[in-house]
């Protein structure tokens, strides 16, 4: 394991100070916000309550995208259980707004809600999916790329090979550089998470890092860019499924 040592990540996170809004960058590549640490929310209706009318079957796998009822948007990264009782792996941060999650942007296919997040300290929440969600075991891996099947998690280490799944750049592979890495947020500071050498962007946060068949972390961060080269930041997902008591499929 690597020394412990603290990284300072560009996040696109919103703050009232022309310099607080230079210096962040929050990896979700959404649109402008308001408030003293405001989350950039999409423009859109106001979210359908849940129903069971609105609660139809769909299926949900590692990278695909679910929309928050405060306008928010991010990946799962993947699918866990406990029982027969199925559950999303998503950033902690992503659930700060949101309580009720939807599978489309109009948000009117109810999938389940926030059961629990820590943030910061840690970055991870899990939402518990509602009957009808086929809860894959499994990682898409872009247009045309087909899945990646998932069946064990483990902690990362260094050199290890990973690929992840971003929402807006698609599947990138590279090698594990760090653990025990701590960066910090507006919020806070979030320690334990491991950095690899492959690049992020905006929209990518929440996606799925995996070697081979083994999950080993899920997207919280990054710093620098795809066109410059950069670095990922990911909740280890040991951690995170022993604190709820879960399993990866």
């Amino acid at each position: 394991m690597s020394q412990h040592r603290t990284e300072r990540p560009h996040r696109r996170a919103l703050r009232t100070t022309a310099s607080a809004l230079a210096a962040l960058t929050l990896l979700l590549g959404w649109s402008a916000a308001t408030g003293s640490t405001a989350y950039a929310q999409e423009a859109s209706a106001p979210a359908t309550a849940p129903t069971a009318a609105n609660s139809r079957a769909v299926e949900v796998r590692g990278g695909d995208i679910l929309y928050g009822s405060g306008g928010i948007r991010c990946n799962v990264g993947f699918n866990a259980h406990s029982g027969t009782a199925t559950y999303g792996m998503m950033p902690g941060h992503c659930a700060l707004g949101s309580t009720n999650w939807y599978a489309d942007a109009a948000r009117t296919i109810f999938v389940g809600t926030t059961a629990g997040s820590s943030f910061p300290s840690n970055d991870y929440s899990v939402i518990s999916y509602v009957t009808g969600v086929n809860a894959l075991g499994e990682v898409g891996l872009g247009p045309g790329g087909g899945v990646q099947d998932i069946v064990s998690a483990a902690n990362p280490t260094v050199g290890q090979s990973i690929c992840h799944v971003g929402g807006t750049t698609g599947i990138h592979c590279g090698t594990v550089t760090g653990t025990n890495v701590t960066i910090n947020y507006p919020e806070g500071m979030v320690s334990g998470l491991f950095s690899s050498n492959i690049c992020s962007e905006p929209g990518d946060v929440g996606g799925p890092g995996f070697s081979g068949t083994t999950a080993l972390g899920i997207i919280v961060a990054s710093s620098g860019s795809c066109a410059s080269g950069g670095v990922t930041y990911y909740q280890p997902v040991v951690e995170w499924l022993s604190a709820y008591g879960l399993s990866i499929y």
